[in-house]
């Protein structure tokens, strides 16, 4: 149940980007989940439902951006489609996991300053 480690730190990071901007409440979190970051999108909400709670967060909605594992060739930039051999057909060397699809980040806060 690491989600609710990851959601107490984002919590923390959100309340202290819209202090350093003086903001006075925030509207909304958006963060992108991949599929292999070994998060679980419905835990990772409801452990941000509870460590809202008399935060700067206490009204703003969280949106999970789910983000698909992808592979591709390291040699010739292939794409390696889901369900298919981890390996590219051209050039016979194993896939490589493609930027994203294991990321945890932090993409948008939406918040009210003066």
């Amino acid at each position: 149940m690491h989600e609710y480690s990851l959601i107490q730190s984002l919590v923390t990071r959100v309340e202290s980007e819209a202090r350093a901007r003086r903001a006075s409440s925030v509207h909304r979190v958006v963060v992108a989940l991949g599929e292999l970051s070994g998060v679980d999108p419905e835990l990772f909400a409801t452990a941000y439902d509870t460590f809202r709670a008399g935060t700067l967060c206490e009204g703003a909605p969280l949106e999970v951006r789910r983000v698909e594992a992808r592979w591709s060739c390291p040699g010739c930039g292939r794409e390696i489609h889901r369900g298919q051999v981890l390996a590219c057909d051209a050039c016979r060397v194993p896939a490589r996991l493609a930027p994203g699809g294991d990321e945890i980040v932090l993409e948008t806060i939406e918040m009210e300053v003066p």
